[in-house]
This record gives C-alpha cells, sequence and structure tokens, in this order.
C-alpha cells in the first residue's frame, strides 16, 4: 500500500486569489476552452454544474461575465469553462483575443444551484443546446471519475456536427461506460460528411425515441430561453412531473434557490374553459383548454382533414382569426405560416376565445 503521508495538504482555492491561465484550447470557430490554477497550488473544490464568474478587464471597461464550469470537482488541481463569442460579445471576445497561458484574472465563485448532486437519481435526462453542454460535461464527467455506471440519456442539439462541442471527448467515455447513451440532433449535416442522427428541431417524438422511460427521468436542461421553452412545452405534454425538471439560463443562472425564476409558461388547464369559433360553419363550441381544435372539431360534427394527429404531417393546418392558442408540435408547421396565423389543429389548445377559419 503507498505511504501518502509525504504529500502536503493542500488549501482550496478562494477567489481572494487570481487564477491563471495555462491553457487555451480551441473547440470550434469562436469558441475555446480556458483552463485555469492557482498560483497558490491551492484546489478547486465545487459542484458539477456551478458557474464562475469573471472580471474582465474589456476596452470600454470592467466588465463581469458568468461562465459554467466545464471540468469536473473530480479533477481539482485545475478549473476550466468553455466560453462561445457571439456577434455581439465583449466579455468572451476579450478573453478570445487576449487570454493565454500565464494570464491571471479576477475570479469569483464558484456558485449556482444547477447540479445533479442536488436532485441524485437512479436515471438522469440531460438536454442542452450549443455551449449549454457544458454543466452537462461537468456532471457527466464527475459520475464517469466515480468509476460506477450512471445511468445517463445525453441529448445535445447543434447547428451542424462539426459545432457540437466535446462530442470525441464524450463518445470516448461513452465508450467505456455503456451507461452513457448519447444522442446529438442538428439542423444540417456538415457538407461532404454524411449524417445518420436525428436532424430538425427537438420535439416529443425525438424525446420518445430517445428516451422512451422519460417519466423515469431528472431532467436537467441548458440553452437559451426559446429552446429551453420547446423542451418544457415538449414534457408538460407527455405528462412528465414537472417537479423533475430543472434549468439554468445562459444569461442568468441562479445562485441560491431563491434566485431561480418562476416559470410563467401556459399549461392548458382541464378545469378551465374555452370557446371555439368555426367562422365558416357559424358553429361555436364550449371545450376544455386541454382539448385541441381538432377534437372540438370532431365533436361538432366538422371535418378538419388529419393524419398524424401528432403534429408531424401538417394535414389538418387551418388559420386562426382571433385569439390564441397553445401549440406544441412535431415539425408539421414552419415558421412562416405560424407568423400569418395558420395552426395545426390536431396540437393546438384554444386559450380563452379562438376563431377558426372552418
Amino acid at each position: 500500500m503507498n505511504d501518502l503521508s509525504g504529500i502536503p495538504a493542500r488549501a482550496n482555492w478562494s477567489d481572494d486569489e487570481l487564477l491563471e491561465c495555462v491553457s487555451v484550447i480551441p473547440e470550434m470557430n469562436n469558441t475555446a476552452t480556458f483552463t485555469f490554477r492557482a498560483p497558490s497550488g491551492a484546489l478547486f473544490d465545487f459542484l458539477p454544474g456551478q458557474f464562475l464568474t469573471l472580471e474582465i478587464p474589456a476596452p470600454g471597461g470592467t466588465v463581469h461575465r458568468t461562465y459554467t464550469v466545464s471540468s469536473s470537482p473530480s479533477r481539482p488541481r485545475s478549473i476550466s469553462i468553455t466560453a462561445k463569442a457571439q456577434e455581439d460579445s465583449i466579455g468572451t471576445r476579450w478573453m478570445l483575443d487576449n487570454l493565454a497561458p500565464g494570464v491571471r484574472i479576477k475570479a469569483f465563485g464558484p456558485a449556482g444551484v444547477f447540479t445533479h448532486l442536488n436532485f441524485e437519481a437512479d436515471k438522469y435526462l440531460f438536454i442542452s443546446a450549443g455551449s449549454g453542454i457544458t454543466p452537462m460535461m461537468s456532471m457527466t464527467t464527475f459520475m464517469f471519475d466515480l468509476g460506477s455506471e450512471p445511468d445517463i440519456v445525453f441529448v445535445n442539439c447543434a447547428r451542424r456536427p462539426g459545432e457540437i462541442i466535446f462530442r470525441e471527448r464524450l463518445e470516448h467515455m461513452a465508450s467505456r461506460l455503456p451507461g452513457l447513451d448519447l444522442k446529438w440532433v442538428v439542423q444540417t449535416p456538415d457538407r461532404y460528411q454524411p449524417w445518420t442522427g436525428y436532424q430538425g428541431q427537438f420535439n416529443q417524438l425525438m424525446l420518445g425515441l430517445m428516451a422512451p422511460d422519460y417519466l423515469e427521468r431528472e431532467v436537467f436542461c441548458c440553452g437559451p430561453e426559446p429552446f429551453m421553452q420547446v423542451v418544457r412545452e415538449a414534457l408538460q405534454g407527455l405528462g412528465f412531473d414537472m417537479n423533475r425538471y430543472h434549468q439554468e439560463s445562459f444569461h442568468a443562472p441562479a445562485e441560491t434557490e431563491a434566485d431561480l425564476p418562476e416559470l410563467d409558461d401556459v399549461v392548458p388547464d382541464e378545469d378551465t374553459r374555452a370557446e371555439v369559433v368555426f367562422a365558416v360553419s357559424r358553429v361555436t363550441a364550449k371545450v376544455a383548454e386541454t382539448d385541441t381544435i381538432l377534437a372540438a372539431a370532431k365533436a361538432n360534427g366538422l371535418n378538419i382533414p388529419s393524419g398524424c394527429t401528432f403534429g408531424v404531417c401538417g394535414t389538418c393546418k387551418v388559420r386562426k382569426t382571433e385569439g390564441e392558442v397553445h401549440m406544441v408540435h412535431n415539425g408539421g408547421i414552419s415558421e412562416d405560416d405560424i407568423a400569418e396565423g395558420y395552426i395545426l389543429a390536431c396540437c393546438s389548445n384554444p386559450i380563452g376565445r379562438v376563431s377558426v377559419e372552418v
């Protein structure tokens, strides 16, 4: 047995000490992983999924930016963040242009409540888009390093395969960890590179194929707000217990439970009444919010042509002339059609009074 008594104990890093950049690894265009160490040799103690706040000396003045830690606390001698610069980026752009080995920077934290350790479960479903993959990477690496076999369905959505951050590292872990099931979703393939995975916008159908037992999983989600709303609506529409759903915002990570924002999603209520006016047929139906426009039409002897009844085929597209609906579709209607007032009757729930051209 090795004698470790001669190894000196190290203190944990505190944000009184500057961080020193020790490596910058390009991940893709305008995206890099920055790794830091404490000049004193202190160790990093944090929860997987937490974030750091960096004090960045940008040209126009000091700015503070939060970045999720992409490394794992199971590897405590360094700490890494992975940042992507958007078109209007100030802080991340400065980092990409100026941070290099040897440069020191002020940081605060780590902090945050977005971690699987606060909601331990037998099964997890991690869903992310773009650089929202970073907390999922930290949590997955942590479980990988424990040496046991977790049950994780890991979903990441990107514009194209070449923009999936950490793809090779995650696939390497998955090759040694049967319990890590990777699912990539892209909008379009890379040119000259065949793509056999999922393609399009994440939706309920994909969810059911990726994780048929989603009702049994603890769900963690990170990405732009419109993406997270799509995920929430998909889960709500499938009857998922949203108390088991947890999300982290790109722009406003929460330091405490009290900082978590209230989700104001529209969720149809079976006890709330709505009214559907079929304008052409001159029929008005009193229904529950949980009834679809298609169901209301059929119940009143009206025929709206339909096919899949799951928001895929687009057969039941009709024009809405008044009111609001809650529509969770699976790709059967374009954004242009929605902007022109069209809905899919099979997956649209009336909210209040709604009029359609039927």
